[in-house]
């Protein structure tokens, strides 16, 4: 079986700023042919982007969203491994999670937004839990279902030589579900980023990215649009492609050699 070909570091970077290009570019061309008050143009924005970021209003936003996004990504993945393992190993839980995930996955997370304000009231509470709920089902399908996979011949080995559940957990399961996990970790994190700035535009509580995003649309101020857009997309690569990204490779280094 031939190895399967990967992109170096350089190529990676090049086709990721070709992609940012390639954005800039027909945002500006559609720039050009609407409106300014419509449709501001690239440099207008970078502009206010530069600006807004300096700000200590901008800290107080950005410490918010990261607030909440921390608390409920970490829910969601704490929740998701151990409810992963458990379908993984346990056949009957297994169908009751899976068939409960098809189900509730099928709701988009911002419908339950609603629900949560009637349940726990304005605050921080229904959006971490709205977080937490749509990053949660790519964390336990992925564990799950690598747990699952498992070879048997590997788990009667460890158990013939004498391994406990513990060692059973730390030296068999984890370490074949751990890419898995990674991969998992990384699609829960775009379910956890998208729920957050929805839940804090329709919920509007405190500062976060959300709620400015929100408040430029209902003041008409296309360009504070814009620019909360742009540093939306900004932080979101940034975290995914550079934190969890590194994190991946760290731990799973020999997949790269």
């Amino acid at each position: 079986m031939s190895k399967k070909r990967r992109l170096s570091p350089a190529a990676r970077k090049l086709a990721m700023l070709i992609a940012i290009a390639a954005i800039l570019l027909f945002w500006q061309m559609a720039a050009w042919t609407l409106p300014d008050f419509l449709m501001p143009g690239v440099p207008k924005v970078l502009e206010r982007v530069w600006h807004d970021i300096r700000t200590a209003e901008f800290r107080a936003i950005l410490a918010g969203s990261m607030g909440r996004l921390g608390v409920g990504y970490a829910f969601a993945l704490l929740f998701g491994i151990g409810f992963g393992l458990a379908g993984g190993l346990l056949v009957f839980f297994r169908e009751v999670l899976k068939s409960a995930i098809i189900v509730l996955q099928s709701i988009p997370s911002i419908a339950w937004v609603p629900l949560f304000l009637i349940l726990m009231g304005f605050g921080n509470v229904p959006i971490i839990v709205v977080i937490a709920l749509a990053a949660f089902f790519p964390a336990a399908l992925s564990v799950m279902n690598a747990t699952e996979s498992v070879l048997q011949t590997h788990v009667s080995a460890a158990r013939v030589m004498g391994a406990n559940p513990w060692d059973m957990l730390r030296r068999v399961y984890l370490p074949a579900v751990m890419p898995e996990l990674i991969t998992g970790a990384q699609l829960a994190f775009g379910n956890a980023w998208r729920a957050l700035i929805s839940a804090e535009m329709l919920i509007g509580f405190g500062q976060g990215l959300g709620r400015s995003l929100a408040y430029a649309g209902e003041t008409a101020d296309m360009v504070g649009v814009m620019a909360n857009i742009l540093t939306i997309a900004i932080l979101a690569t940034l975290i995914d492609q550079v934190f969890l990204e590194n994190i991946k490779r760290k731990v799973l280094r020999y997949q790269y050699v």
